[in-house]
């Protein structure tokens, strides 16, 4: 399962139907938007939304998602032990709340007066009915609360996720523009509408299109919309004592848990030990909101696991997806009622550090080169010659690197380790070759130089490898370069290794060569014993890596020929 469905049943079912709300919000401010551009293209547009969702499957999909989205919001805010949380999460819970009280009118007025009365809402009639009113105003609050109230719900589900941090600044711009786009619309043909409406001529013909609700109508949708706010009333209020009560209860029920390298505190049973923690203000980290999506929140439990109930699915899932050891629990899903000793595993360092510190896993290249005979070359040389020579030597073959589409990761003396991110592991593939050859033909003419200048060529070894690793920020808070970790980082390096013996300039590993493209026989690569692996690998010698390509290509063509 995909890591952004991971969860709970709640916390999947919330998501599900967050996205059919998103798209409905999404679809129907384009609509508005439309009016900006075109009257005709505007009905146009509403008429195939209304195919869409005035049918049986559509009422199900979407009446469906809003009663499911409201019924879990207001059922786990009934539930929650502390109303202390992060900001962001505090203004999504107040701009939800904010929705239904300005989205019941517009709901009556509308898809009611269709039903009840056979009124044609089209939107020429809510422009009518709305522009120049207060009701107007609160329309496009509304429009604004839903849509940031969307999109906060969409960041934090993402976030995580490699591409959307990529295209983040795009999309945030394009979110901008779509309220934007929905209020103009809304202004310039609110305008005309009600210009027309205000001759006789035409407010007739616009009153029967639109079979126009009559005073006593009128009266009547007001009074269900006055009925339907007080129940929505009534609801926040059931709400409101359901917290209070489990409040009060807990009182007289409390469990002590104590924090290594944290203080020992008392809570109310029936919190989560991570409610626990914000509740008393001690720093624990939950990148996902204490939804069990991911697992910042872990704890590990010194005392009291035998009391625990048992992990859910969701959660044993998330767990064994990052080899946890059998006493590591999710504070987020666990809910002490005995005494208990915790071992936060990670703080609350969000403050200190970017989105990049939660890591992400990719299937990328990477290049680890090295140059050989680095210290024999340069013994007895002046330390600013070695830093002189080291310079040159990287200005002159880095630049391929980038050509290629790939970044040094690190330097490492003598050598560096570059990675190829791109859009996918094909293009990554074929960019760590296109570097490798780049490389090759970049050093044939440094080496060239260095020969007018009287001095030995340079050689070097390059190991080339594609698999998955781990890019995040690693370091203390404020310190912590972007950077990889992983098996496929050993292998690349170990793959350069062993360059040397073998006399070639580069090794290519057989994964790398695959999703490159290119099938190269078995027969034409070497078997290699690499530390860590418990098998061997595959990998291409080159032995002069300038014409890279055109060779494989060729080795490709005779295999396929065979």
């Amino acid at each position: 399962m995909s890591s952004l469905w991971r969860g709970t049943l709640a916390t999947q079912l919330r998501i599900g139907s967050g996205l059919v709300l998103f798209a409905y919000a999404l679809a129907h401010f384009v609509n508005i938007g439309l009016g900006l551009v075109s009257p005709e293209w505007m009905d146009d547009f509403q008429t195939l939304r209304k195919l869409l969702v005035r049918n049986p499957i559509g009422n199900l999909f979407l009446y469906g998602a809003f009663s499911v989205h409201a019924v879990l919001a207001l059922s786990k805010l009934a539930t929650r032990r502390t109303l202390r949380m992060p900001v962001f999460e505090g203004l999504q819970i107040i701009l939800g709340l904010l929705i239904p009280t300005l989205l019941i009118t517009h709901i009556i007025f509308t898809r009611g007066a269709y039903e009840i009365y056979g009124v044609n809402d089209d939107m020429g009639y809510l422009m009518v009915l709305i522009w120049g009113t207060s009701d107007g105003w609160k329309q496009s609050l509304l429009l604004l609360i839903v849509w940031t109230h969307g999109c906060i719900g969409l960041h934090f589900w993402l976030r995580s996720q490699a591409w959307w941090q990529r295209w983040q600044p795009v999309l945030v711009g394009l979110a901008a523009l779509v309220p934007a786009f929905a209020l103009a619309g809304f202004m310039v043909e609110g305008r005309r509408m009600v210009a027309a409406f205000a001759q006789e001529g035409p407010r007739s013909a616009m009153m029967e299109a639109y079979n126009w609700p009559d005073i006593a109508a009128f009266r009547a949708l007001l009074d269900i919309t006055e009925q339907s706010l007080w129940a929505f009333g009534l609801i926040l209020l059931l709400v409101a004592c359901v917290y209070l009560g489990r409040r009060l209860l807990s009182r007289h029920r409390s469990v002590r848990v104590r924090y290594i390298d944290g203080p020992e505190v008392s809570a109310p049973k029936g919190m989560t030990l991570l409610e626990v923690s914000r509740a008393n203000g001690i720093p624990h980290a939950a990148l996902c909101g204490g939804r069990g999506r991911c697992t910042t929140c872990r704890v590990v439990i010194e005392e009291g696991l035998e009391l625990l109930h048992p992990p859910s699915a969701a959660e044993a899932q998330s767990l064994a997806a990052v080899g946890a050891s059998a006493n590591t629990r999710l504070a987020c899903q666990i809910r002490p009622t005995e005494p208990a000793t915790v071992f936060r595993v990670f703080e609350d360092a969000r403050k200190r550090r970017a989105h990049a510190s939660q890591g992400e896993e990719k299937e990328l290249a990477l290049l680890f080169l090295d140059m050989r005979g680095f210290t024999a070359r340069t013994t007895g040389q002046l330390p600013y010659d070695v830093v002189f020579l080291l310079n040159r030597f990287f200005d002159a073959i880095v630049p391929a690197i980038d050509a290629a589409g790939g970044s040094v990761d690190k330097y490492l003396g003598d050598g560096f380790l570059a990675l190829f991110e791109t859009s996918d592991a094909k293009t990554s593939a074929q960019a760590a070759l296109k570097a490798t050859q780049g490389v090759a033909t970049a050093l044939a003419k440094f080496n060239a130089q260095l020969e007018r200048e009287g001095q030995a060529p340079v050689a070097i070894g390059i190991g080339a490898h594609l698999g998955d690793v781990v890019l995040g920020e690693i370091g203390a808070a404020g310190q912590a370069p972007r950077t990889l970790i992983g098996d496929t980082v050993n292998t690349a390096s170990r793959l350069e290794g062993v360059t040397k013996a073998h006399a070639v300039q580069a090794f290519l590993s057989k994964p790398l060569l695959e999703m490159a493209g290119y099938s190269v026989a078995d027969v034409q690569m070497i078997a290699l014993e690499l530390r860590g692996l418990s098998e061997p690998l595959l990998a291409l010698p080159i032995h002069e890596a300038s014409n890279l390509m055109d060779s494989l290509a060729t080795s490709t063509q005779k295999d396929a020929t065979i």
